[in-house]
């Protein structure tokens, strides 16, 4: 006969419960890392749990679609369940800060953009466009890089600079003859933006477009990013403004996320 342990110290429970719940958490940021897939063997090795545990924990979430199988050889994946969840939290976001990107538009008469951050892409999740004739439009769903636009150096900002490295490395592509190509001409450029809390792009990504950007979190902690892009022949001149009305739309998007 075999004898199994057991405890009635409904702390120890409470805390075995707890170490469960951390250690999904921590499955579901290391696959959140890699779209592709994972191995039991990577997730084990990446978050230093024991195959075993990795195993019993991916099982149940796998039985609540929270991960399904990437390819027909074991490997794993995000699944629906949480995809909805993490949509249903950014959809509800996006609702909250609508009017205020239609009222920044309404004031500068200037698309703007909302995106959310992939690794070292920005991902762009909602847009109201402007009025003015000449006019720039990314379409929802576009990605970008982060070291040549105006939205993802204000997330870059918010970063160390050992975590700027990390994510970026040390050289780039230069997209025009104005892009940053290095380390350090980055961090030089991410130190003035820390200080005055916007950062500009400046014909960096896309000739004959320039453009301004913020950096905030949601409720959830979340990294969003809001830009302006301008034609250049008219951007030098409406840049203040454009930096002052995106400080006081981060200022009211804050305040939004902290209600949340």
């Amino acid at each position: 006969m075999t004898e199994t342990l057991t405890s009635n110290d409904p702390s120890a429970q409470d805390r075995s419960g707890v170490q469960v719940i951390a250690r999904a958490a921590a499955i579901l940021r290391t696959l959140e890392e890699d779209a592709s897939g994972l191995s039991l063997g990577q997730i084990s090795q990446r978050t230093g749990l024991a195959r075993s545990t990795v195993q019993r924990i991916v099982a149940a979430l796998q039985a609540e679609k929270l991960v399904i199988s990437a390819t027909p050889t074991g490997r794993v994946m995000l699944g629906p369940a949480i995809l909805r969840l993490a949509g249903a939290v950014r959809s509800d976001f996006v609702s909250l800060a609508r009017p205020v990107l239609i009222k920044l538009s309404g004031e500068l008469r200037e698309t703007v953009d909302l995106a959310t951050i992939r690794k070292d892409r920005l991902l762009f999740i909602d847009q109201v466009i402007g009025p003015q004739r000449l006019r720039t439009v990314s379409a929802v769903g576009e990605t970008f890089p982060l070291y040549c636009t105006a939205n993802g150096k204000a997330y870059l900002a918010t970063l160390d600079d050992r975590a700027v490295e990390r994510l970026l490395g040390r050289h780039y592509e230069a997209r025009t003859q104005n892009t940053i190509t290095t380390l350090e001409a980055l961090l030089r450029e991410l130190d003035v933006i820390r200080a005055s809390g916007v950062s500009f792009d400046r014909e960096e990504h896309t000739l004959g477009v320039s453009a301004a950007g913020i950096a905030l979190s949601d409720s959830l902690g979340n990294p969003l990013a809001i830009s302006v892009p301008v034609p250049s022949q008219r951007f030098m001149e409406a840049e203040p403004l454009i930096t002052e009305k995106l400080l006081e739309a981060k200022f009211a998007l804050e305040a939004l996320a902290q209600q949340g």
